[in-house]
């Protein structure tokens, strides 16, 4: 499943009633979202593509999947879809338990369809903010992968604090080789300073 709406972010409704679907995607259009519903979790499982941004409204009760088995299953995948539970009388310690695994809110039925937009809006927010950041983590990953293996084995030392000289000991280089490699790790890392690129570093996992 491909975006088809361009870069427009796209309501996923899941729920097996027929009505609480057709009611959410016409409140969903009468406010200018593109929507998408979904019998089932695992129709909307089957579908989905997580480059597709937008958010996920869940029912927290159906019979098959339910939603936290298919919230479960997205976490599995590493799906970074921001998700909204609806939830019924008695829901509530299952919606904590869904909170607690990343979804985003929840809201109980019956609601005010303003309380749904208004958590919407917020978990569309929160996808734009997901989004950046996972681009930026796979721009560095990207930018990691350009080094050369000697590349990477300098930059390695030298974001653990070890200078120039005890590098070029432990590799058995010259100083200026270590410099020089150095000076293209910070140029390939797009690095403005050795901080910024301890936290590039950081940030994707990869500091030893």
């Amino acid at each position: 499943m491909k975006a088809t709406q361009g870069t427009r972010p796209t309501i996923f409704i899941v729920d097996d009633d027929s009505a609480v679907r057709d009611a959410l995607k016409f409140l969903m259009r009468s406010v200018g979202h593109p929507v998408e519903t979904f019998a089932s979790a695992q129709e909307f499982l089957n579908g989905y593509s997580d480059d597709r941004a937008g958010c996920l409204v869940l029912d927290i009760r159906m019979p098959g999947m339910s939603g936290l088995e298919l919230q479960q299953k997205l976490v599995e995948q590493r799906a970074i879809v921001p998700i909204i539970f609806i939830t019924g009388h008695g829901d509530v310690p299952m919606a904590v338990e869904a909170m607690q695994a990343g979804a985003v809110d929840f809201i109980q039925k019956p609601f005010r369809d303003q309380d749904l937009l208004d958590r919407i809006n917020q978990a569309l927010e929160k996808d734009v903010a997901n989004r950046a950041a996972l681009g930026e983590l796979n721009a560095i990953r990207e930018r990691l992968v350009s080094l050369t293996p000697r590349e990477r084995e300098v930059m390695d030392l030298v974001v653990q604090g070890k200078a120039n000289k005890v590098i070029a000991g432990d590799l058995n280089l010259s100083q200026r080789t270590v410099e020089i490699h150095r000076a293209h790790v910070m140029e390939k890392m797009n690095a403005a300073s050795l901080a910024h690129l301890v936290r590039m570093v950081l940030e994707v996992g990869e500091l030893k």
